[in-house]
């Protein structure tokens, strides 16, 4: 049960950050949300270089770890991201000088960054000494707290700034409700011990997050090839709009199955039997296809209805004409990033992670700057970027076919169906309000169906 709701607080957590992205748009002119859009995902970027190596090595060093161990190697985690911390304020800050954006939307870039690393390195440590529901709790807090703060910077001022600073007090908020809720225990260790420690992590975690970090570059890269044909307009909003929300619902769900599934794949991949390791990592599998094909399935079918209802009418026509490829873009690029990453992070084979992540990079950016050169729209951009990261995919397949936690094909093929049924009602006219309660009904049972055939429901009950 404690896993069902945490699975539910991570759509609630998906939910209030597509609330954030509608709202802002309305209360931000055109050009101040592209401003924000891309300093918010600048900050992003800057995290997860910072954070990201230390995030993937406490998932795979504490999830396997004992107790006694794990609160040494806690310890050495939290030493390792305040000092993450504090190199980023100093180095964010020198850089700071030599560029032309206003110092206030630097800083709040660069607070941002570094309130999101630590309250996410903390809220993984709380997860990882089984506490999950705790956990959960405190993402939607957070998640509340960010669209609360944001939302009434942007209505209070009308500025980028002033909703940046919201969203930097959202992310103050969930560390102190975190720091109050639940103390991770710790045991102090020596400074030797804690630069192995360190050495362990960066080892491992270093090499992954550069990955991580190169993967986060393809969706910022791509707004800044087609932004810069765009500009600042209403068409240049909407596709930001697009790119920002569209993220969002692949990025959650694959962060909650991450959190409610991983840390027992890697427990079993490190103390239990062969079979059991493959078992485990199939289901997971499993998981993130149905439930994602599920989702570009809902994403295409009722994202139109909604965006014509809250979308801003400048940015209608953008949005609109780029959604359903960016979804497309995004359902790749998701499991790429994660479903395909899972065998190789099992085994620590960090290198070949990096050399995946800087091979999608590569082509995504130059299939993109021919379709932008060519005179294509940013669909077309849009589209050159999904079969640059479908080619990646195929490439990358290998160590995951040697591993053979194969899912279930005719699984597979059924949430395919579903997703294909669930996309066909964006046809289907919204009014009378009986039609969409109808095509909202038909997507729900589709979806039940789905989760009832994966034994999905079973899984989350797990513990």
């Amino acid at each position: 049960m404690t896993r069902l709701l945490a699975m539910a607080g991570y759509v609630y957590q998906s939910a209030a950050a597509i609330i954030l992205i509608f709202a802002i748009s309305h209360l931000l002119p055109a050009a101040a949300y592209t401003s924000f859009s891309f300093t918010l995902a600048s900050s992003q970027l800057l995290c997860v270089l910072m954070f990201e190596w230390l995030q993937l090595a406490g998932l795979r060093f504490l999830a396997a770890a004992r107790e006694n161990k794990a609160a040494r190697l806690r310890w050495s985690l939290f030493a390792a991201g305040l000092s993450s911390a504090g190199a980023l304020v100093v180095i964010g800050s020198c850089a700071s000088l030599a560029s032309a954006l206003p110092t206030g939307i630097i800083a709040l870039g660069l607070g941002i960054s570094v309130l999101q690393g630590l309250t996410d390195l903390y809220f993984l440590s709380v997860r990882l000494s089984d506490r999950l529901g705790i956990a959960s709790s405190l993402l939607a807090f957070r998640a509340t707290a960010l669209l609360t703060g944001a939302a009434a910077g942007a209505a209070i001022s009308g500025t980028a700034e002033a909703a940046l600073l919201g969203v930097s007090a959202g992310h103050a908020l969930g560390l102190v409700a975190g720091l109050v809720a639940y103390r991770t225990p710790l045991e102090r260790v020596s400074l030797r011990t804690m630069l192995a420690d360190w050495k362990d992590f960066s080892r491992y975690g270093m090499l992954a997050a550069g990955a991580s970090v190169i993967h986060l570059s393809v969706p910022v890269l791509l707004r800044v090839i087609v932004i810069g044909r765009l500009g600042a307009t209403g068409a240049g909003a909407g596709f930001s709009i697009a790119l920002d929300l569209l993220q969002r619902p692949f990025w959650v769900l694959n962060a909650a199955i991450h959190t409610v599934s991983y840390p027992e794949v890697v427990n079993d991949f490190e103390h239990g039997p062969g079979t059991k390791s493959v078992q485990s990592a199939r289901r997971m599998f499993e998981f993130m296809i149905c439930t994602t094909l599920v989702l570009l399935g809902g994403l295409v079918g009722f994202i139109p209805d909604a965006a014509r209802i809250l979308v801003p009418q400048e940015s209608l026509g953008g949005f609109l004409q780029t959604a359903p490829a960016i979804a497309a873009f995004y359902f790749l690029h998701t499991h790429l990033q994660a479903t395909i990453a899972v065998v190789p992070h099992l085994e620590k084979l960090a290198t070949r992670l990096v050399l995946v992540a800087a091979g999608q990079l590569a082509i995504v950016v130059a299939l993109s700057l021919i379709a932008v050169s060519a005179g294509l729209s940013p669909r077309g951009a849009v589209n050159c970027a999904s079969l640059a990261t479908l080619a990646t995919i195929l490439v990358a397949l290998g160590p995951t076919l040697r591993f053979e936690a194969f899912p279930r094909w005719p699984l597979v093929m059924q949430a395919l169906v579903a997703a294909i049924l669930i996309g066909s009602l964006g046809s289907m006219p919204t009014e009378p309000a009986a039609w969409l309660a109808g095509k909202i009904a038909i997507a729900a049972l589709a979806t039940a169906v789905i989760a009832w055939r994966g034994d999905f429901l079973m899984l989350a009950r797990r513990s």
